[in-house]
């Protein structure tokens, strides 16, 4: 059964942000709050979580995994990144955005696009995702937590606990984050192609 944390929206205790992370580095899967839509997510080197995912969200190989980061710094770690395409990731995070990267060799290699070597990155602005991320030191392996032949994300802690409490080991519920999956934008080619319209404004990638 999945341990459920009411966790605060705007001031997360420390000590359930505390616990989650302790169980995330045990190789827990946890569904956890972002500022786009709910996501499930592991740690990095999680074979186990990356496997649960896939299973949930019934998942091929070509998907592309989420590194959640806690800022640039990070970020910069996981994928190359030239100026002109920091300064224009720049302007728009944290915010509801994934962005799909060439990924560096710090990127376990299944966790990689078989043909491009791309994984996508994020830095979202959400408070309760940005205390997990900042006392787990790393970034969160995650995707949306769309279920298949579903046409929206669940929003609901307690619903995402019903119906998934077999196979997570931890929800945070710190209220409703909306329906609407990130904003992806493609700069493995150089240039911004917009591969899905969701919660960010596509305005700046035009």
């Amino acid at each position: 059964m999945a341990k459920y944390y009411d966790v605060h929206p705007e001031n997360p205790q420390p000590r359930s942000i505390g616990q989650v992370v302790e169980a995330v580095r045990s190789d827990a899967l946890v569904a956890y709050p972002t500022d786009s839509c709910y996501a499930l997510g592991c740690r990095l080197g999680s074979a186990d979580g990356i496997a649960r995912i896939r299973s949930i969200r019934n998942l091929d190989d070509r998907h592309h995994f989420t590194l959640v980061c806690r800022d640039f710094a990070q970020l910069g770690q996981f994928v190359h990144i030239d100026n002109d395409v920091f300064r224009a990731i720049k302007g728009a995070t944290p915010g509801s955005y994934t962005f799909i990267l060439p990924a560096t060799k710090e990127v376990p290699r299944r966790l990689l696009h078989p043909k491009k070597k791309t994984v996508g990155v994020r830095i979202p602005d959400h408070v309760v995702a940005q205390a997990l991320l900042a006392e787990l030191g790393e970034p969160l392996l995650s995707s949306t937590l769309l279920l298949p032949d579903e046409e929206e994300p669940m929003t609901q802690g307690w619903e995402i606990k019903d119906r998934l409490d077999h196979v997570v080991d931890a929800v945070i519920d710190s209220g409703d984050c909306g329906t609407e999956p990130t904003t992806v934008i493609d700069f493995s080619g150089g240039d911004a192609e917009i591969v899905r319209h969701g919660a960010g404004s596509t305005e700046r990638f035009e």
